[in-house]
């Protein structure tokens, strides 16, 4: 029932989702496969973009099925898109945060662009009180779902559909402060009444507004990016001009597809995004 990075190479990788094994495009993956090719040829199910986004599939998949990554249990599906519903790469992001959140009490966290809500449910897990947000009804509610699935559904979350600019806006009138932020903000993205959101254009104004909402004695603050040309250095600016003079410390570098610990052949990890990472101690 788990995941984990079989192989990769050739422009594409190879992953277990429980008891499925799907091939997907990967452009950084430009060395050889391990592999032999009729391991590839086996796989469950094969998404390309050639002549349109396609799924192909050797044998029938469920419209739905359960993973689990970081002993946490998501809902995953094809989508058009090739996404199934969770980005393995951020689990260590999500480790990296419950640490910290452990060592506190009840803290405030906020996950913007939260998707289906890995870390919101890493951060509950872990003792957090949560604001989860994104533009996408759909997301959310498949966020909800999978917060069922794991019964976190009683955690003290907050579930909002909204524009982050909008959002963080008005958070910020009404006083409130969070310990603790996760951003993951795309390329490109509509909100909910179809507010244009462009990476390049709008994410000082978000960085900035975070910067106001964090608290006295703030815990951390993770920003990741799948955009090309966003950097571990990148990254790493963008978070020192956004909270310089609060001290703490930053770290950045590329985020990778988990491989399972047994896994005893010589699999490279897949870079898959970059992340710069604050902490206040």
């Amino acid at each position: 029932m788990t995941y984990s990075l079989l192989d990769s190479g050739d422009q594409y990788k190879l992953e277990r989702f429980g008891q499925y094994v799907l091939s997907r495009p990967c452009a950084q993956a430009v060395w050889r496969p391990v592999l032999p090719s009729n391991i590839w040829k086996g796989a469950d199910a094969h998404f390309t973009r050639d002549e349109g986004n396609r799924w192909s599939s050797s044998r029938s998949l469920p419209e739905t099925w359960n993973v689990v990554l970081q002993g946490i249990t998501f809902k995953v599906t094809p989508t058009d898109f090739g996404h199934i519903g969770i980005f393995p790469e951020h689990a260590s992001q999500w480790t990296w945060m419950e640490t910290r959140i452990q060592e506190a009490k009840n803290p405030q966290v906020l996950n913007l662009f939260a998707y289906t809500g890995g870390a919101t449910l890493a951060a509950a897990r872990a003792g957090a009180h949560c604001c989860h947000l994104d533009a996408s009804r759909a997301a959310v509610a498949w966020a909800r779902e999978n917060a069922a699935r794991n019964s976190l559904e009683q955690k003290p979350i907050r579930w909002i559909v909204e524009d982050v600019i909008k959002f963080l806006q008005r958070e910020q009138r009404r006083g409130m402060h969070y310990d603790g932020i996760v951003l993951d903000p795309p390329s490109f993205g509509r909100g909910k009444q179809g507010e244009v959101f462009k990476i390049e254009r709008d994410l000082q104004e978000i960085l900035q507004l975070c910067r106001k909402l964090l608290s006295e004695k703030p815990l951390f603050v993770i920003f990741t990016s799948h955009t090309p040309g966003f950097t571990p250095l990148v990254m790493q600016y963008l978070l020192e001009q956004t909270l310089q003079g609060i001290g703490g410390k930053i770290e950045s570098g590329e985020m990778t597809l988990p491989i399972h610990p047994d896994e005893k052949r010589s699999i490279l990890p897949v870079p898959s995004g970059t992340f710069a990472r604050w902490s206040g101690k």
